[in-house]
């Protein structure tokens, strides 16, 4: 007996996707309206890598979690944990990093001694084996460039992918892309706004492979495009879109949801330092398949996708 989750998916589906567009056309500004307004109204929840903080570096045998536990009772805000590895009871070096309480600057080198004060003697008697093996201060201008280069990051990732499907296909699809790729950092920033899940360089990693995974969706679903475009000369540019969403969906399925239950895993026993990266995969992954689907495709019927130079040939459909 087969069990292969192929055998499920719907084959030979008509959904009327493009039929549809101007529906997905409202949903997609409503949602990149949204999102720019909570990002407005809420800002984001900056973690330690981007608004600085203290770091105290810990040799203990103590398990993580009773060590963030304790960092988190502290009063100086939520903790960030990074452990070596080591066995059940050996002792591992650990380093914990808090930010500053509210209305202390890091500009004043006394708010960062005291500061530093605070988290020392709060680890020495919240953990009885703790050897504080030495303590830093992240500073201002160290997360100010940390900010522009997780910015920077994006913006270049984005304009190689303009470039890449431009080469790739035409300048219409390059288009499409990258509108379809921008909705959907908008609507990440967006999702980590309302929910003020802490923003760090893990979310920008996270960001970063989002953009990398709606990409790769949306040049299955162009590619299947360009090739139904020179077999189907009869049907019209709506005909063929909708038919090329309809070849790609069982793929488009079975990759989103076995990307979607790896994800789920590491949300869920991943523990607390995942918990941001996955939980941004997991909106990413939701928010680029229906990008691929619902602005990628659709906007060439806006761009006018020239269909008179695809020369006739033979496609294999797989």
């Amino acid at each position: 007996m087969s069990f292969a989750l192929v055998k499920f998916l719907p084959c030979g589906t008509t959904i009327p996707f493009i039929r549809n567009r101007m529906v997905a056309l409202g949903v997609s500004i409503f949602l990149m309206i949204g999102s720019l307004a909570a990002f407005g109204v809420m800002g984001i929840n900056f973690g330690i890598d981007f608004r600085g903080g203290v770091q105290a570096d810990v040799e203990t045998a103590l398990p993580v979690e009773d060590i963030r536990a304790v960092a988190d009772s502290l009063g100086l805000g939520e903790s960030k944990i990074q452990a070596s590895v080591a066995a059940a009871g050996e002792r591992r070096s650990v380093l914990v990093t808090m930010p500053l309480q509210e209305g202390e600057g890091l500009e004043g080198e006394e708010a960062q001694n005291q500061a530093v004060l605070d988290l020392r003697a709060g680890l020495e008697a919240g953990i009885e084996d703790a050897q504080i093996l030495g303590t830093a201060t992240v500073g201002g201008a160290v997360s100010g460039e940390l900010v522009v280069k997780g910015v920077t990051a994006i913006v270049v990732a984005l304009f190689f992918m303009l470039i890449y499907i431009w080469f790739r296909f035409e300048w219409q699809y390059s288009v499409g892309a990258i509108v379809a790729l921008t909705h959907d950092v908008i609507a990440t920033i967006g999702f980590f706004s309302i929910t003020q899940m802490t923003f760090d360089l893990a979310t920008v990693a996270a960001i970063l492979t989002i953009v990398g995974y709606s990409m790769n969706d949306t040049v299955v679903v162009y590619d299947r495009i360009r090739e139904n475009l020179r077999s189907y000369k009869k049907l019209s540019v709506e005909e063929v879109l909708n038919l090329s969403i309809n070849d790609t969906l069982s793929r488009t399925i079975l990759t989103s949801v076995t990307t979607l239950l790896a994800l789920l895993a590491l949300y869920l026993i991943g523990g607390a330092t995942l918990q941001g990266f996955s939980a941004a995969m997991i909106w990413g992954v939701l928010i680029g398949t229906y990008s691929s689907i619902f602005v990628a495709a659709p906007l060439l019927l806006f761009t006018n996708v020239n269909r008179s130079t695809e020369e006739d040939v033979d496609v294999v459909k797989f």
